[in-house]
């Protein structure tokens, strides 16, 4: 006979575990990608009306 129960579920219940800890870091590393990937499209936004605002002063201080 077996040391275990008919019924253990020991083994389910650490593979259930198991699964939660790699979803709760794959949603992490998806939020960090997300983050990364929002901050340098506004600071890609910003420096493009920075480059307008620079062209306009250069265009307005060529035409005095």
């Amino acid at each position: 006979m077996t040391d275990r129960d008919w019924d253990d579920d020991s083994g389910y219940r650490d593979a259930v575990q198991k699964a939660e800890r790699a979803e709760r870091a794959g949603w992490t590393a998806i939020a960090g990608a997300t983050g990364v990937i929002g901050l340098v499209l506004i600071v890609l936004a910003v420096g493009c009306v920075l480059a307008v605002i620079a062209g306009l002063y250069v265009v307005m201080a060529v035409n005095r």
